[in-house]
């Protein structure tokens, strides 16, 4: 019996010099972190990869993006020059509308609704048709040269939300990511564009340089609530412009398949 239990854990101990361990095969992790091409490297077409793409990112599912894939930049034309954009929007705007005609609007000035700008309020969308639709590496210069002109038009549905929540009593804040400089060219855009009587307009300032959207807006919103005002609702295309501390009481995410800012 000692001999033939010896000879059976001879033969495992053998096996064992040429055939990796079950553990090893079980738990070995990938090498580099996984790409788009590895994550729906199944799917038969480029339209279904790119439905699922863009409701992973709208999702924030993906985390930290850079580019849109380069088989998707005809799927994101199509999208933002389509109605699907403009139909999404709309949803969006009228659940917004319909959640602030719940608030009580108390009448003292301090019930405020935050509006991100760029592609929430204004759509630079003219500047992405020469510039990839989101697949080139963003260039600051280039930008800010749009941003100077401007030029950028209008949301539709985000036009409408603004006017009808004025009439419903809301006080309007307007937070943007860009930089103070820019506060002439952002204000006269936002004229051309039809937004006025807004309370205040929020860029960054040089204490603000460098922070990530997510902490910058959230403290912004401090200084709203720090005076007063009741964050009733919020409405932004990233999830920077929602998330964090001091949030408002429902945000609304709008589309944007072009970019993600942290």
């Amino acid at each position: 019996m000692d001999s033939g239990r010896f000879t059976i854990a001879f033969l495992l101990f053998l096996l064992s010099l040429t055939t990796p361990t079950l553990s090893e095969r079980l738990i070995r992790l990938p090498q580099r972190p996984p790409v788009y091409s590895d994550i729906l490297r199944y799917r038969k077409t480029d339209e279904s990869f790119c439905e699922s793409w863009k409701y992973s990112i709208e999702a924030n599912d993906a985390g930290v993006w850079y580019v849109v894939p380069e088989k998707c930049v005809k799927f994101v034309q199509n999208y933002m020059n389509g109605d699907r954009y403009r139909s999404d929007s709309e949803v969006i705007a009228e659940y917004a509308l319909e959640y602030a005609k719940t608030v009580n609007v108390s009448g003292d000035g301090k019930d405020a609704w935050v509006f991100d700008i760029d592609e929430t309020l204004l759509s630079n969308l003219p500047y992405y048709v020469n510039h990839g639709y989101g697949s080139e590496v963003f260039d600051e210069k280039s930008f800010d040269e749009w941003v100077d002109s401007a030029e950028a038009p209008a949301l539709p549905a985000s036009f409408r939300l603004y006017t009808e929540l004025q009439q419903l009593g809301f006080k309007i804040f307007l937070l943007t990511g860009r930089s103070e400089f820019q506060r002439e060219c952002t204000d006269k855009n936002l004229q051309f564009a039809g937004y006025t009587n807004y309370e205040k307009l929020f860029l960054r300032g040089d204490s603000d340089l460098g922070k990530l959207a997510t902490l910058y807006k959230s403290e912004k919103r401090q200084e709203l609530k720090d005076e007063g005002y009741r964050v009733r609702g919020s409405s932004g295309d990233q999830w920077s412009d929602l998330f964090g501390f001091a949030t408002a009481d429902r945000s609304f995410k709008l589309p944007n398949p072009l970019y993600y800012i942290p």
